[in-house]
């Protein structure tokens, strides 16, 4: 049923004043929005892509499996807004978004000799300091 896109009818706002400077404008227009979206409650998605949302946004989602995103960029509401509102939906898409599994591949005999020599080189270094004399640690 998903289409990757979070229905705007599962999303809640609140406007509050943005800090910083601004005159006027930012002393009276509630400008800065939150946005807050439900994981749990959203019937648009499948169990499926819960869990892989669940897994992939670990930090950004709170003990209650709500996402949360403020927008303060600009300055009217409604622009701050739609910003709130498309960060949320990238947010969950990128999350979404299949990632390409790591294949295991073997140094090369290059690579290999240039760590072998950084390690010689490191140990020869050690060496010599360990015989000077009157370095006590």
């Amino acid at each position: 049923m998903s289409t990757n896109l979070v229905p705007l009818r599962e999303i809640h706002f609140r406007a509050s004043r943005s800090g910083g400077p601004g005159g006027q404008n930012v002393n009276k227009v509630e400008t800065r929005v939150e946005v807050w979206w439900s994981l749990e409650d959203s019937p648009a998605f499948t169990p499926a892509e819960k869990a892989r949302l669940r897994a992939t946004l670990g930090r950004r989602l709170s003990a209650d499996g709500l996402v949360r995103v403020v927008s303060q960029k600009f300055r009217s509401q409604s622009r701050n807004r739609a910003a709130a509102v498309e960060r949320l939906r990238s947010l969950v898409a990128d999350a979404l978004r299949p990632r390409k599994s790591r294949r295991a591949t073997r140094p090369t005999s290059s690579s290999r000799e240039a760590r072998l020599q950084s390690k010689k080189r490191r140990a020869a270094t050690k060496r010599l300091r360990a015989s000077e004399p009157g370095m006590d640690g």
